[in-house]
């Protein structure tokens, strides 16, 4: 490869157009300008680029940022936007606060505010847990299937939203699955009463099990909580387990594991986040879902 020799003009024979006077191997460079519209793009593009340095957040310092001449940023205005839409919703969210429950479902524009806004609340605070439509996963109750722990009356669902399960609001739900797997229970025992239980929900049983003997241990143990019917104690969030409906599962590990180890699901205490409101609102919503009893 030879050294780019530098020579007078020259015009290429094939396309009429100069060369720059740079040749390697045999190959000429022409010399053929970006278009002049491209060019003034370029510097246009170049232009706007460092005026928007300026006037809006750009360039990343050590620990933040420019700020812009501006003073916008994206943050800043969803915040705004928020605020003017709570500003907007007050007057109806005050009305709700203000408001009982009777009255709210007496009232058809209270109501069908309730449930709109309610399912917007619910979209933004309780969907991580319980599903975008309220059907809830293993360990996260269903709130479509009106089963529920702690009743299923506004007023219970208010109580349950406004101060938690096992939260750390003095006011909230308490009622945990004991441990029975020590020393309370042996595991010949546990899996007894295991059996038991799923024989309460026309589970399929082992052949040869005793469940008699897996009935005694039950009202011995488990009674207390669950009734002698096993249907459940409203006041405890103690679950009926006659109803074919499991929070964890209904196979005899998963029971085996809750009565060894214990139960005891904690969920927020959302007065602490959310207004009054708002609480009655998504109280509206939630029961609209599975209906209540």
């Amino acid at each position: 490869m030879s050294i780019a020799s530098h020579e007078s003009e020259h015009v290429d024979a094939h396309t009429g157009t100069s060369t720059t006077g740079h040749e390697w191997d045999g190959i000429r460079e022409l010399n053929t300008p970006l278009p002049r519209w491209w060019l003034w793009m370029l510097y246009g593009s170049i232009v706007w680029a460092i005026g928007y340095m300026i006037v809006y957040p750009a360039v990343p310092l050590v620990s933040s940022y420019t700020k812009g001449v501006f003073g916008w940023s994206a943050r800043g205005a969803v915040t705004a936007e928020l605020a003017d839409l709570q500003s907007a919703r007050a007057p109806m969210v005050n009305a709700l606060a203000a408001a009982s429950f009777a009255d709210i479902e007496k009232d058809p524009k209270m109501l069908a505010f309730a449930r709109a806004q309610g399912k917007a609340a619910f979209g933004d605070n309780c969907a991580g847990c319980h599903g975008a439509g309220g059907g809830g996963s293993k360990a996260f109750p269903n709130l479509v299937d009106d089963d529920w722990l702690w009743g299923g009356k506004l007023e219970d669902i208010q109580q349950t939203l406004t101060h938690g399960i096992r939260s750390a609001d003095p006011q909230a739900r308490a009622g945990n699955m004991p441990v029975f797997g020590e020393g309370v229970l042996k595991p010949t025992e546990i899996s007894l009463v295991a059996d038991y239980v799923r024989s309460l929900s026309g589970l399929d049983v082992a052949k040869g099990v005793d469940l008699a003997a897996g009935g005694k241990i039950f009202a011995e143990n488990c009674a207390a909580c669950h009734g002698d019917n096993a249907k459940g104690n409203l006041e405890l969030g103690s679950p009926n387990l006659t109803d074919e409906i499991w929070l964890y599962g209904s196979d005899k590990a998963t029971i085996v594991e809750g009565i060894n180890k214990g139960r005891g699901g904690v969920m927020p205490n959302w007065g602490e986040r959310l207004d009054a409101g708002t609480i009655k609102a998504l109280a509206v919503y939630v029961r609209t879902l599975g209906g209540g009893r």
